[in-house]
């Protein structure tokens, strides 16, 4: 929000403020204390524009708010969104004694839209990593980096953010710092690790040197610095182009094609949320329904009564 001068906006201003400061002391993503810094700005602004300050606004105004932003076109996903951010705000309120209750407790969720995450066939995935040659130091990145993703279901963010000491070949684990700064510690595959091997003594030693040879990143850019999660994505369009693949295959893609993978191998609910990092059962359960979809789709295909 932009700084005001009447009171309400210098509440709303002190508020966030401190809120920002709340959200840091716990560890949040950088990115999600963003999304949080924008939703509550908008809110500050519309309550700021009624000259209500954060301990004001109750239950009703919030639901009116809600309804608002519904009217001006978000998805009930961005609703939802933007009421965990409120929620979340007034409990950080509540926890300094500057309020007596919740408000946003009693404003029910929009029920979320449903979107079941885009996959690739496991032919599909091992065409595309099969066809990256490993000629050249580059190559040799892209191939460590890409099996690795799929190997272990890793985020752009979580490759990226990867170094040297974070990977352990003799026990074929590597440490995650994931979302929240949530560790785990979790396996990857045979191919996985071979592919990182010819990296690391035949790939990344040619492109670190010189003022870089102390960067501590696993992987790494022509000049020898940490990548970039645009990088990331941009080298995989590069290859899914190259290679006649989809080219709706994506780091995320391949993410959402490793647990999909796993479920139909037949690992449990519980263990393929340890293994993305999921704080909830309740986000990996997405996969049930992937699953579902595609024995629907197999059951219409196959059944003469379908």
């Amino acid at each position: 929000m932009q700084n005001g001068d009447t009171a309400s906006e210098r509440s709303w201003s002190s508020a966030l403020r401190t809120f920002d400061a709340s959200l840091r002391t716990h560890g949040l993503a950088e990115k999600t204390r963003r999304a949080y810094g924008i939703d509550l700005a908008q809110l500050a602004d519309w309550a700021s524009a009624r000259g209500l300050a954060p301990v004001e606004l109750g239950a009703r105004d919030l639901r009116r708010y809600a309804a608002v932003i519904s009217e001006r076109g978000a998805s009930r996903s961005t609703t939802a969104r933007k009421l965990a951010a409120i929620r979340s705000f007034y409990r950080c309120l509540l926890e300094r004694g500057e309020i007596a209750g919740n408000p946003a407790d009693l404003v029910a969720s929009p029920k979320r839209d449903q979107y079941l995450p885009e996959i690739v066939k496991p032919a599909e995935a091992a065409a595309m990593l099969d066809a990256i040659p490993a000629s050249t130091p580059l190559e040799r990145r892209d191939r460590a980096m890409f099996e690795l993703a799929y190997g272990a279901g890793l985020r752009a963010e979580e490759l990226v953010n990867l170094d040297l000491a974070d990977i352990d070949p003799d026990a074929e684990e590597l440490r995650v710092s994931g979302k929240g700064s949530r560790i785990r510690v979790i396996p990857a595959g045979e191919q996985a690790w071979t592919a990182i091997e010819v990296w690391l003594s035949r790939g990344r030693p040619a492109l670190v040197g010189g003022g870089e040879a102390d960067e501590p990143a696993l992987f790494v850019s022509k000049t020898g610095r940490r990548l970039s999660t645009s990088d990331v994505r941009r080298r995989l369009r590069t290859w899914t182009r190259r290679t006649g693949q989809a080219p709706g295959i994506s780091p995320h893609a391949l993410r959402h094609s490793f647990a999909t993978h796993m479920l139909e191998g037949g690992a449990d609910l519980r263990t393929i949320q340890e293994l993305l990092g999921h704080a909830s059962i309740s986000t990996t359960q997405i996969y049930t329904r992937v699953e579902a979809a595609r024995l629907r789709r197999a059951y219409r295909d196959a059944h003469p009564r379908a």
